[in-house]
C-alpha cells in the first residue's frame, strides 16, 4: 500500500476535513474517474456497488433547480430502484441498448464544495459521447455528488445529473449517466 493510500485509509472516518485538501481533491477525482469508467464499460455490478443504502440518483427535467417530489424528473431513483434499473439493463432486453451504446465520457472541473465529517459535496462537468445504431450523440451535464467515506473508500450517497439541455425533449436515455 502506498503512503498516499495509507494516509487516505486512516482518514476513512470520522473527519475528512483533517485531510490535506490536495489529497482530498485527488482522491475525489480518482473516484469520479473510476465511476465514469465503470459506466462507459457497462460494468453494471461494480457501478451498483458504489452506492450507499440511502442513495439517491437524480436526473431532473425542465431545469436543474426543481423539487423532485413535486415536479417531473427524467429519473429519481432510490437505492432499491437503482438495483432494479441495473437488473433490467443486464437482461439484454433493453432494445434501445441492443447492441449496447459505445460510450466515452470526460469528467472535468471537479470541485470539492463542502466537507462534513465523513462526507464531501462535489461538483463536476461531464461530457458523454454515445455511439449507437441511431448515430452519435453528445450529452453534457453539470453533476453534483455527495460522497461518503466507508471503510477507506468513497461511496455515492447522492448523484444529481443536470443535463444541459434538459428543458428540451430528450431522446432515449437508456444508459447510465
Amino acid at each position: 500500500m502506498t503512503a498516499l493510500a495509507k494516509t487516505f485509509t486512516q482518514a476513512s472516518a470520522p473527519d475528512l476535513a483533517a485531510l490535506d485538501p490536495v489529497l482530498l481533491q485527488h482522491q475525489v477525482a480518482q473516484f469520479l474517474y473510476m465511476e465514469a469508467r465503470l459506466q462507459d464499460t457497462h460494468a453494471y455490478d461494480a457501478w451498483e456497488a458504489l452506492w450507499t443504502d440511502d442513495a439517491i440518483y437524480w436526473i431532473p427535467a425542465n431545469g436543474d433547480d426543481i423539487d423532485p417530489d413535486r415536479q417531473m424528473s427524467v429519473l429519481y431513483d432510490n437505492r432499491s430502484r437503482i438495483g432494479v434499473r441495473i437488473a433490467q439493463l443486464k437482461t439484454g432486453r433493453r432494445h434501445t441498448q441492443t447492441p449496447r451504446s459505445e460510450l466515452a465520457r470526460v469528467v472535468a472541473n471537479i470541485e470539492v464544495t463542502e466537507v462534513l465529517g465523513n462526507e464531501v459535496g462535489v461538483r463536476a462537468n461531464v461530457v458523454i459521447y454515445e455511439d449507437n445504431l441511431r448515430g452519435e450523440t453528445v450529452w453534457a451535464a453539470r453533476n453534483e455528488y455527495r460522497l461518503r467515506m466507508v471503510d477507506g473508500t468513497f461511496r455515492l450517497v447522492r448523484k444529481k445529473v443536470a443535463l444541459v439541455n434538459n428543458e428540451k425533449p430528450i431522446y432515449t436515455l437508456s444508459f447510465l449517466v
